[in-house]
């Protein structure tokens, strides 16, 4: 009989920069736009992680969507008004390498697919510009969303995903990145009654769009960054997604994670169901949309009616809303990605994305000890996890002892 050495495999774990957006006042940034990275690859530091997402999005002074309008503020840390060139590279890698940080990948979020041509084409220029940072900064990847032509149906959605979306695919493929998209459904990107508008939102969706990518020839370049609050928000279980991929054949999709939860109020959920609140929301005047912004950001309310989003460690640990995906089981979900999933572990980022709207305070000293107090929760979870694996898996299997009960199972609740 075999012996099998204990030996659990960690996941690195990283912060999404966009978790404080102010740590370096806008007014020094713009006039000095990399000093932003080198505070935050300090701050970093500070925190406690291996890993930093790199934010970058259009400079709000270049932007479609008024800050008011958002659900979360503009978070620029790589700033792109200027080219990014190689003195601007250097620096920002003396800083990373002087704390110890590596960069995840670089995280653009935005719509892909606008209906508008002009700000597609905006947001398509931006995008590549991203690539090529992220190319000057050894990241391996990028971050974004697909995002959905709002004039289009779903089915439409997918003509319009092979025309427009696959040549982003094929500059990552130049470029030697790989694309990774987040699921987020984005309901409140419109005032529209839309609720999916980031068509990669599902693992249904995810399969379909991936396949059109492998006939483009771009399919390694497509992988999904798994964030279990959107599953949630759609009444979905971290088990029951993997075990889909995994019995589908598609268990090697997902390749990085977000840790951010969603706490789903069961009162507003009782009144709106799981599409969120459908009127009288306040982003619609007179039978027409708002033209004031601060009204338009209401649109959110078909998220925000039903559900608040959690900074790993801040709720309190509830095994009835566990079994009812009514917030995220992190232990299992740790567990279950590495039983289902395809996974080169010891490499596949953990970003703690903060987005708890009462914890979203703008003073690093107020911050600092609650993003370290959910950065360490992360991390012992994950520990807790590939010991748990690492022990069931590997050693016990090895020596023919069976593991004793059952266990959460995927399609149950």
């Amino acid at each position: 009989m075999s012996v099998k050495a204990f030996e659990p495999k960690f996941m690195p774990v990283g912060i999404l920069t966009a978790a404080l957006q102010e740590l370096t006042p806008r007014d020094v940034r713009d006039r000095d736009p990399d000093l932003a990275i080198e505070e935050w690859a300090a701050f970093a530091r500070e925190l406690g992680v291996d890993l930093m997402q790199l934010s970058a999005a259009l400079h709000p002074s270049e932007a479609d969507v008024p800050p008011e309008a958002m659900l979360d503020p503009v978070a620029n840390t790589l700033d792109l008004r200027e080219p990014f060139n190689a003195e601007r590279a250097r620096r920002v890698r003396r800083a990373l390498e002087a704390n110890k940080i590596e960069l995840s990948d670089v995280a653009y979020f935005d719509n892909m697919l606008h209906p508008d041509p002009q700000i597609r084409a905006r947001k398509h220029e931006f995008m590549r510009r991203v690539m090529d940072a992220a190319v000057m900064l050894g990241a391996p990847a990028v971050c974004g969303f697909v995002g959905r032509n709002f004039d289009l149906s779903l089915e439409q959605n997918l003509d319009d995903f092979r025309e427009s979306f696959i040549p982003l695919l094929r500059a990552a493929k130049e470029r030697g990145l790989v694309y990774r998209v987040e699921q987020c459904p984005m309901p409140g990107w419109t005032v529209m009654d839309h609720f999916h508008n980031n068509i990669a939102y599902t693992p249904g969706a995810w399969i379909i769009l991936h396949r059109i990518c492998e006939e483009e020839g771009v399919g390694d370049q497509f992988r999904i960054h798994y964030d279990p609050s959107h599953a949630i928000l759609m009444g979905q279980d971290t088990r029951s997604v993997f075990q889909y991929l995994k019995e589908e054949g598609y268990n090697f999709l997902i390749a990085g994670f977000h840790v951010k939860g969603q706490m789903i109020n069961a009162r507003g959920l009782a009144a709106w169901g799981y599409g969120g609140q459908t009127m009288r929301r306040g982003d619609w005047r007179d039978g027409k949309p708002s033209a004031d912004p601060r009204e338009q950001a209401n649109a959110w309310k078909k998220q925000t009616a039903i559900a608040e989003h959690e900074l790993p460690g801040t709720a309190r640990h509830d095994p009835l809303a566990y079994l009812q995906n009514r917030t995220v089981d992190w232990l299992d979900h740790q567990l279950a990605a590495r039983e289902l999933l395809e996974l080169d572990v010891e490499r596949t980022p953990l970003i703690v994305e903060h987005e708890y709207p009462k914890a979203r305070i703008q003073d690093k000293e107020r911050l600092r000890p609650i993003l370290q107090g959910s950065i360490a929760f992360t991390r012992k979870i994950d520990e807790a996890a590939a010991c748990m694996y690492a022990l069931q898996h590997e050693v016990l299997a090895a020596q023919g002892i069976p593991v004793q009960g059952i266990g959460r199972e995927p399609y149950r609740s």
